[in-house]
């Protein structure tokens, strides 16, 4: 893959420690990337509430990290690698 001619997506930029974000938007941050189509929680019957708390729980154990992506100008959770 070159940097001209990407055949992959690969999202390009800066990480947001989670710290640094107002409560009320990390919440809307988790719960809409809980909820996205095709997020597979494995365990049926686990509430909103539940994934939440354990998205943000993978936040503060740095599995978990907040980037914004600099080209689309959105905020997303990816795992630490």
């Amino acid at each position: 893959m070159t940097p001209d001619n990407k055949t992959d997506w690969q999202e390009e930029g800066v990480e947001v420690p989670y710290q640094e974000i107002s409560p009320e938007a990390l919440r809307h941050l988790i719960q809409e990337f809980v909820s996205r189509d095709g997020a597979d929680w494995g365990e049926a019957g686990c509430t909103l509430e539940d994934k939440v708390e354990q998205v943000l729980g993978q936040l503060r154990q740095k599995k978990a990290r907040v980037v914004f992506d600099l080209q689309t100008q959105t905020a997303n959770i990816v795992v630490r690698c």
